[in-house]
């Protein structure tokens, strides 16, 4: 069984998201987790910061496409807090691949394609706290007490 940790993670809302109107269906998933919202804003991607999340991808030959399409409007961005939050919003999002998601899940419910698969979910913790800092400066990072955490979360995880 794994151990529970308090852990961060960035969701990215890409344009596919916020121009299908599912902004509040895929915030409320997060949210009826249990997961607790640390830092939220709408932005445009710059070239500099689309071509630093996406530099695994930047000599493929279909990163223009990508690049385009993430900068075709604006995003919503969520840095979330929770145990094990990681896996949980992997879980919660699906599998990159609409076509190959469960359904109950973001993508498996909203979405057939790899690249127009509505959000981003950090992988990693490491990965999970470098995109927080790429997309969040501090100040827009709030920690606070959650009524609800000690109800969902249990004895287990104190």
């Amino acid at each position: 069984m794994e151990k529970a940790r308090k852990e961060r993670t960035l969701i990215i809302m890409k344009p596919d998201a916020i121009q299908r109107s599912l902004f509040g269906e895929i915030l409320q998933r997060f949210e009826r987790k249990g997961l607790k919202i640390i830092g939220v804003k709408m932005a445009k991607i710059s070239d500099v910061l689309v071509e630093e999340h996406y530099s695994h991808l930047i000599d493929k030959p279909f990163f223009s496409s990508i690049k385009n399409y993430m900068q075709s409007s604006p995003m919503v961005l969520l840095a979330l807090s929770g145990v094990n939050c990681i896996s949980a919003v992997r879980l919660i999002v699906g599998p990159t691949k609409g076509y190959e998601a469960d359904a109950g899940s973001i993508r498996g419910d909203f979405s057939m394609s790899g690249q127009s698969n509505l959000v981003h979910a950090s992988d990693s913790i490491e990965t999970a706290e470098a995109e927080i800092k790429r997309f969040f400066k501090e100040d827009e990072l709030f920690d606070y007490q959650k009524t609800d955490y000690a109800l969902i979360n249990a004895e287990e995880h104190f």
